[in-house]
């Protein structure tokens, strides 16, 4: 692979950015919008909420007005397939004071409960029920911040609280908040529409709660995923890519990896070049940690890249207990990789041969496609619909750096 890749918005971000804009009396337009199957459903959702939503086909701007709240429900046709979706009962929850929301659904790569995100509702003064499959939950009085203390670290519960806090009465101290740079971008854009979020970025995040927030204008940050995921796709073709927009220091923990693999790395004006002449790639040892660590996002990516590195790695999952799935797949194209409950052993081969193999969820996906790429022979990749939920234009952005890559339906 040789070339440019343009790297797009955050999906992670836009998110929960286009859930922020409940929060909102005026217009919230957001920029650099990524266009993808789920960003796009949340579109849906937020419009059966009765916010107008304009986004044009093929376009990077969305401008999203919730002048009016005319519905307090999301429906389990529109949350069962994204767990995103379940970021809207938050700000339902501050803006009118309740809401009524289905159980998120989303990819099969464990529990990912909900608890925190209720805990945190109820330490702010939320009454929440769970009946048959819906949280119901009511402040008609209003949220009032709280000292709120995560027993873990949970980027979706951080998000979803503050969410909630930036129109709480009083302060909310979030202690153990999650770091990642998608909560970053978020207490940006919503501090840029009044809120007053201070720590940002560290364990430790002070909300001190407004009577309502306007709207603004906000570039979407670079998606440190797709960014990551196209320069393992380089490494492991032995290619040099630029990948146009990537931020470098979302990406320390990814960065230094591939140096340890033997890839080379240099940070430009317009983003970040990743090289590999032909040298061979090295074993190299990762366990998937809350941000500054390695990505669990990242993680089926690297597994294919060790799959042909000399030696024996080993790779430890600390986020989810289910995301192994897509170790048997890699199997089918030739890796040598033996799953022991969150340990993964990665013995790399010389060589991957083509064969059908299936998508299990969205970051399992693109690791086939990664591993299609260098094995010999043709490879075929089905239930694809997993791709698009987070990856856009992903056969255009291979195929001009020089990837053999055609969809036919529901195969790749």
């Amino acid at each position: 692979m040789k070339g440019s890749i343009p790297i797009s918005g955050a999906k992670n971000s836009a998110l929960k950015l286009m859930a922020a804009s409940l929060l909102c009396e005026q217009p919230l337009v957001l920029t650099n919008m990524p266009n993808l199957a789920d960003t796009r459903f949340m579109a849906r959702l937020l419009q059966s909420l009765g916010v107008t939503v304009e986004w044009p086909t093929g376009e990077a701007l969305c401008r999203m007005h919730a002048e009016n709240i005319t519905s307090s429900m999301a429906p389990y046709d529109l949350v069962r397939k994204m767990r995103a979706t379940f970021n809207v009962l938050g700000p339902l929850l501050a803006r009118v004071g309740h809401a009524t929301v289905s159980l998120p659904g989303g990819c099969a790569i464990g529990a990912r409960p909900v608890d925190l995100h209720l805990k945190a509702f109820e330490a702010m003064g939320a009454d929440i029920v769970i009946e048959e499959g819906y949280v119901k939950a009511a402040a008609l009085r209003g949220l009032k911040g709280a000292h709120i203390n995560f027993p873990f670290v949970s980027v979706g519960a951080t998000e979803h609280a503050m969410l909630a806090a930036v129109l709480a009465h009083g302060e909310t101290i979030l202690e153990n908040a999650a770091c990642e740079p998608e909560i970053g971008d978020l207490a940006i854009c919503l501090n840029a529409c009044g809120a007053k979020i201070k720590g940002y970025g560290t364990p430790v995040i002070t909300i001190q709660g407004v009577p309502k927030l306007t709207g603004t204008r906000h570039d979407v940050i670079s998606d440190r995923i797709e960014a990551g995921t196209f320069a393992i796709a380089a490494a492991a073709t032995g290619g040099n890519v630029l990948l146009e927009g990537a931020r470098a220091h979302d990406l320390g923990a990814l960065i230094d990896c591939l140096q340890k693999a033997g890839v080379m790395v240099d940070v430009e004006a317009k983003g970040i070049r990743i090289r590999r002449d032909g040298d061979p790639l090295q074993a190299v040892d990762v366990e998937t940690r809350p941000h500054p660590g390695f990505p669990t996002d990242l993680q089926a990516q690297f597994m294919a890249l060790m799959a042909v590195a000399e030696g024996t790695s080993t790779i430890k999952e600390n986020i989810f207990e289910n995301r192994f799935m897509h170790a048997p797949e890699l199997n089918r194209l030739g890796a040598d990789i033996t799953v022991r409950g969150n340990e993964a052993i990665v013995r790399g081969v010389p060589r991957l041969h083509g064969a059908q193999v299936m998508a299990t969820d969205l970051r399992a996906s693109v690791s086939l496609v990664i591993a299609a790429l260098v094995a010999e022979g043709e490879t075929t990749v089905n239930r694809i619909y997993h791709l698009d939920r987070g990856f856009e234009r992903l056969e255009e952005k291979l195929g001009r750096c020089g990837a053999k890559i055609t969809r036919q339906g529901d195969s790749a």
